[in-house]
């Protein structure tokens, strides 16, 4: 009797339906390694929770605005050897989330600080942890649409509970009021209850430069800085790197050209 009729259904009920993607292969593992009825059912439940863990993590990196191509292993850090890689490997660990640490890294375009905040990210959501990566001309965004919604206070709130906030290029443009007060506001609920990362092309000593408010702009450094931990990036761009790389091969080609 083929029990699959009434089993199929009966899952999907369950809200088990995953079950079906691996049950005709489990089945035949079963049978070929005379395995005990629990040991068969340990085995689907064990790819349930997998499968379910693998969701959870592909929806936490989407609504966190990741890309899941980010990660520490794709990162070249023999492109810049001065790059402090212990200081990120400890960073990995994400203790600094469990700590409500902030993470300020610094450094000039190309250099790495996105991708890094990102790998740190990844890593983070891998862990089971809420994240959101934005950029400073989203971030305010988000904000200016909230305030005009009359929903700034939720979505505030919302931005304060997230378990790791990365803010990218903080400073590339300089705040405008109301900018540097929902900065301030936002720094300030999260300062010691949880983790923000924050990249700048900005030297922590010019950082003061991008608030129109120098007292504000004190008083919101003061915070990121507090307990930070700091990663310093310098050398070469990548970028200009591998647009040089790309170049080379056509270079070469018109002067074969030419030279044909």
């Amino acid at each position: 009797m083929n029990p699959m009729p009434q089993l199929a259904p009966a899952l999907r009920q369950l809200r088990l339906s995953g079950v079906l993607d691996s049950l005709e292969v489990r089945t035949k593992q079963a049978i070929n390694e005379q395995l005990s009825h629990m040991e068969f059912l340990a085995m689907l439940l064990q790819d349930e929770v997998a499968r379910r863990e693998q969701k959870k993590l592909a929806m936490r990196i989407r609504r966190g605005n990741i890309r899941p191509d980010k990660t520490l292993e794709t990162f070249d850090f023999s492109f810049n050897p001065g790059l402090n890689r212990s200081q990120i490997q400890d960073l990995a660990t994400c203790r600094f989330i469990e700590e409500h640490a902030p993470v300020v890294i610094v450094g000039p375009c190309g250099t790495g600080k996105s991708h890094i905040a990102q790998a740190l990210a990844n890593v983070a959501a891998r862990n089971g942890y809420d994240v959101l990566f934005t950029n400073q001309t989203r971030l305010f965004g988000l904000l200016q649409e909230a305030r005009a919604t009359n929903t700034f206070e939720r979505k505030l709130a919302w931005l304060a509970k997230i378990d790791l906030l990365i803010i990218d290029d903080l400073g590339i443009k300089p705040l405008r009021t109301p900018q540097d007060e929902d900065l301030h506001e936002l720094i300030a609920e999260r300062y010691e209850r949880r983790s923000t990362i924050i990249t700048s092309n900005l030297d922590l000593s010019e950082w003061p430069q991008a608030f129109p408010n120098k007292l504000l702009g004190a008083a919101t450094m003061d915070r990121i800085r507090h307990g930070a931990y700091v990663l310093i990036l310098e050398g070469s761009s990548y970028r200009a790197a591998r647009t040089t790389i790309e170049r080379k091969p056509r270079n070469q080609g018109k002067k074969e050209e030419l030279a044909g």
